[in-house]
């Protein structure tokens, strides 16, 4: 049977982040696509113009239709945008058993433009770090969840285990941020510590790196694979996706989602 995963995200009308970036995402691993929109934003490769968050009962009505019928083997989360749609999206996904739940916990856009509400970064530690299978910050997202800044490899392992003790079952935190050479991403289940090191890449074309790699992520968790398993097979994905982005725009460009995700049969 095809695979389905979901995704509980924000619309980019220029394609490369949110629910666009998502479902070419599922697709690449050969995974059947369903989505939930949270908000509609006007933006593109220079920045984002305009947001409009999507009522509250209609996005749960969207995740209520998915999952009644066309149950996702597992789901991500990206902009979230408000506190009442941060709580009812955790609401929902413990309503109706949702698994396999990786949070991205999107606050803030490339362009530096706010994707997220203040007054809700508390409710995503509140409410949804207790129901995800993994988390996925970058280096100020997972500051702002443990409240502690993180500027080294260290304070990575150490986010990384604080995330956990929140409830999370697992963290990985993202190093692109860090100032050292290379790519650095910390892994942690409360058991195993993993770093992956990859060579930095001089580029711009880093606009939905964050989503393209959460939806990779649960694209494999849909697929039957083990969590390690999926969030190598996707670390490799969006390396190689900016490697070879397409180079659109004028501003941070799109990754390519057409490079092969070679994913590997379920064990």
């Amino acid at each position: 049977m095809l695979p389905i995963a979901l995704t509980i995200a924000g619309s980019d009308s220029g394609g490369g982040a949110g629910i666009q970036a998502d479902l070419k995402t599922f697709h690449a691993f050969g995974v059947f696509g369903t989505s939930a929109i949270t908000a509609i934003t006007a933006q593109n490769t220079l920045g984002v113009t305009a947001v409009h968050a999507i009522p509250a009962e209609i996005v749960r009505a969207q995740i209520r239709a998915v999952a009644e019928d066309l149950r996702p083997g597992a789901l991500k989360t990206g902009m979230l945008a408000t506190r009442e749609l941060v709580e009812t999206v955790a609401a929902s996904i413990a309503e109706f058993g949702l698994e396999n739940y990786v949070l991205d916990p999107v606050m803030v856009a490339t362009s530096g433009a706010r994707l997220l509400d203040t007054d809700a970064e508390g409710a995503v530690a509140e409410h949804l770090l207790p129901l995800c299978t993994l988390v996925t910050p970058n280096l100020d997202e997972a500051a702002i969840l443990v409240g502690f800044a993180i500027d080294d490899e260290a304070g990575m392992h150490r986010a990384a285990e604080a995330l956990v003790a929140r409830g999370a079952r697992a963290a990985l935190i993202k190093g692109g941020h860090l100032k050292s050479g290379d790519l650095v991403d910390v892994f942690f289940d409360g058991v195993e510590l993993r770093t992956w090191r990859r060579a930095r890449i001089e580029t711009t074309s880093t606009h939905g790196t964050g989503c393209t790699l959460s939806a990779a992520i649960a694209a494999g968790l849909a697929r039957g694979r083990p969590l390690i398993a999926a969030v190598d097979e996707a670390l490799d994905f969006v390396y190689r996706a900016i490697m070879e982005a397409p180079r659109l725009g004028s501003g941070h460009g799109p990754l390519n989602h057409f490079v092969a995700a070679t994913p590997v049969a379920a064990e």
